[in-house]
């Protein structure tokens, strides 16, 4: 990470500031106080209020907050070596995404969905390790960045806010059936589509919900517009970063490594013909219409796994923290169910089908055998950490904390079940990129967006 030249955004963030109430602590108040500007100094300069950019339901977004967060991304993209949009294209692409995650915050918030502090620590000490650096060392290179650590936290706090909303809302509502696996796998050619692996991007431009004929219309003509652009030399990033209304617009468009089987088929149709650098022609989906850059491609065999893994069996008991039942109530009602395991004689399906909130209560707890990866990280590194027979503490998730038993493991042949897993994974990630998406544009089609203009305060 380095510091960035931020030349065209100088001046609209210097007088963004001296239009900020005077907001202590922040980045960009710093810079202002540093600035060789005389009316930004003068100790008889007006300090006008902040102006409201844009009101999303009963909260506002301030020109302020959506300056800061252009600043950031700038900074990104510059690291990146992608190309930047216009100036005003990118304030609309960013201006967007605070509406949608704003909204998805409020609804959050009503769902009684909310993040601890310890949580949240332990998950930017994650950053931090894979980082390769700690905490400190960490906090200290934001704020020779001009980021403070408190902006980064709420942001990771929002971030993690968010995952959780999905899951519940996304997530959870997915189901595979058992036909629809025979199904896939009866008709998939898996020899053949294993054998490559696809760096893809895209441009998106999306249809709104129970659209109108006119809206379809221009929806298309603005991605044939984008079409047309690319053809003639422009680059993909910029245009992403430019028109797309996907979530990944300011990373210019990246998707990242995908197998074919694991896209929407007429996504990987058209995605056979390419060579690497190529787009595909328009794609027309339920949520709009699709632009792909296949940027490289690989062998799926450099990323295989051996022929052989580790399965462990093992149960649990979940608390999950609500409003009622804080994080603290939590571990401290898994320690005393842990003493009446070891020394009062419970025993744990009993405990499991008393107390915890998974569904796998009515099994005593009783996960069955786990592939690796098929619990969530945190899961399964201390449940990798236990020998059989041996009891974990509280061990925190996304879920909540959990209390687990090794019960036994083995080293097996990828069986047909793991099989039966993979294209059921398969399948589950095909449905839920395409019902995120559907979903992030109803949340925002149901908020109430207000745009303010300059002379709106």
């Amino acid at each position: 990470m380095r510091n960035v030249s931020l030349h065209q955004f100088k001046l609209a963030a210097l007088v963004l500031c001296v239009l900020s109430s005077g907001v202590t602590g922040s980045a960009l108040a710093q810079n202002v106080k540093k600035a060789p500007v005389a009316a930004a100094v003068a100790p008889s300069a007006p300090k006008p209020l902040d102006s409201i950019a844009v009101i999303v339901n009963d909260e506002v977004i301030t020109r302020q907050e959506l300056a800061l967060r252009i600043k950031t991304v700038v900074r990104r993209m510059t690291a990146q070596n992608v190309q930047l949009p216009e100036p005003a294209d990118l304030q609309r692409q960013m201006l967007e995404r605070m509406i949608i995650e704003r909204a998805q915050l409020q609804l959050a918030r009503e769902m009684g969905i909310r993040v601890e502090d310890v949580v949240l620590d332990r998950a930017i000490g994650r950053i931090a390790e894979q980082q390769k650096m700690t905490v400190q060392d960490m906090r200290n290179q934001m704020e020779k960045e001009g980021t403070t650590f408190a902006s980064f936290r709420e942001e990771i706090r929002q971030e993690i806010i968010m995952q959780r909303l999905r899951e519940r809302e996304v997530d959870a509502k997915i189901q595979i059936s058992d036909a629809e696996v025979d199904s896939y796998m009866a008709g998939a050619q898996a020899e053949a589509q294993a054998q490559v692996e696809l760096n893809l991007a895209q441009i998106l431009i999306r249809i709104p919900d129970n659209a109108s004929a006119e809206q379809i219309a221009a929806s298309q003509s603005r991605a044939e517009t984008v079409m047309r652009q690319l053809r003639t030399g422009a680059d993909f990033a910029k245009m992403a970063g430019t028109y797309s209304d996907a979530s990944d617009a300011l990373k210019g468009g990246e998707i990242g490594w995908r197998n074919p089987d694991r896209l929407p088929p007429v996504f990987a149709e058209a995605l056979q013909k390419l060579k690497p650098g190529q787009v595909t022609p328009l794609i027309k989906s339920p949520g709009g219409f699709h632009i792909l850059k296949l940027i490289d491609q690989r062998s799926a065999a450099e990323t295989q796994a051996v022929a052989t893994v580790q399965q462990t069996r093992a149960r649990h008991i979940l608390l999950k923290v609500t409003p009622a039942v804080s994080a603290s109530d939590a571990k401290r009602k898994l320690l005393e169910l842990k003493e009446r395991l070891v020394n009062k004689g419970a025993t744990f399906e009993e405990l499991a089908r008393l107390f915890s909130n998974d569904g796998s209560a009515s099994k005593g707890g009783d996960l069955g055998w786990l592939y690796p990866g098929d619990t969530v990280p945190e899961f399964e590194s201390a449940m990798n950490g236990l020998k059989p027979g041996e009891l974990s503490g509280p061990v925190e998730s996304s879920f909540g904390f959990h209390l687990i038993e090794v019960l036994e493991r083995k080293t097996d042949d990828v069986s047909k079940e793991k099989q039966r897993n993979a294209a059921r994974q398969a399948m589950r990630e095909r449905k839920l990129e395409e019902a995120t998406d559907d979903w992030q544009r109803q949340v925002r089609d149901r908020a109430y967006v207000e745009f303010r203009t300059d002379d709106q305060r």
